[in-house]
């Protein structure tokens, strides 16, 4: 039998396959509290800059708010009321820890827990029933905005230019885009229906 020096990579691409199929469920967090998510002064909004996203600033734009949501959407899978709430919930607990899973494959290091985000999931923990739903869904609504945003902006600015691990980030990424755009269109359905 023939040694295989594709196995790593044969690895990666098997664990970022799965990390997408779970992606398509569901991925970060927090709206109305976007710093939250990777802290004030860590602001990699692609409107924040007019400088172009790097392999390395996008992961690590992605790393905090995946971090984050892991953690909001266990409040939610237990608190949520609404049923697509909750269902939306356990899709993107799923998908927060298939994706920090991938980043960590990548070399991505996890981020604190910023103060912002420490105090997002102490207010998500004090409401409960709609208002729970609301802010968790909301939040969802923006993260997965500024994560659409941050993908184009990163692939655009990529132009297929990489080697080693920036081109498995291009990968993640493309896979990430559909997802982040999935997600962007069911949070605002349920946010919707939750606030008609």
């Amino acid at each position: 039998m023939q040694s295989n020096s594709n196995e790593p990579r044969r690895d990666f691409i098997k664990k970022s396959l799965t990390g997408a199929i779970a992606m398509s469920a569901g991925l970060t967090t927090a709206g109305t509290m976007l710093q939250s998510f990777a802290g004030k002064d860590e602001d990699h909004s692609p409107a924040a800059t007019n400088s172009p996203v790097t392999a390395k600033d996008f992961r690590a734009g992605v790393m905090p708010r995946a971090q984050l949501s892991m953690q909001a959407s266990k409040l939610a899978v237990d608190k949520a009321t609404q049923k697509d709430a909750k269902e939306f919930a356990g899709w993107e607990l799923m998908e927060a820890i298939a994706v920090i899973n991938v980043l960590k494959d990548l070399g991505t290091p996890e981020a604190a827990l910023s103060k912002e985000g420490q105090d997002f999931l102490t207010k998500l923990k004090g409401l409960s029933g709609n208002e729970f739903d609301k802010t968790y869904m909301q939040a969802e609504l923006s993260n997965h905005e500024f994560l659409r945003d941050l993908a184009k902006t990163y692939l655009n600015g990529s132009n297929g230019n990489s080697s080693g691990s920036d081109i498995e980030t291009i990968h993640l990424a493309n896979l990430a885009l559909f997802a982040f755009t999935e997600h962007v269109g069911l949070s605002k359905r349920i946010y919707g229906d939750l606030t008609a």
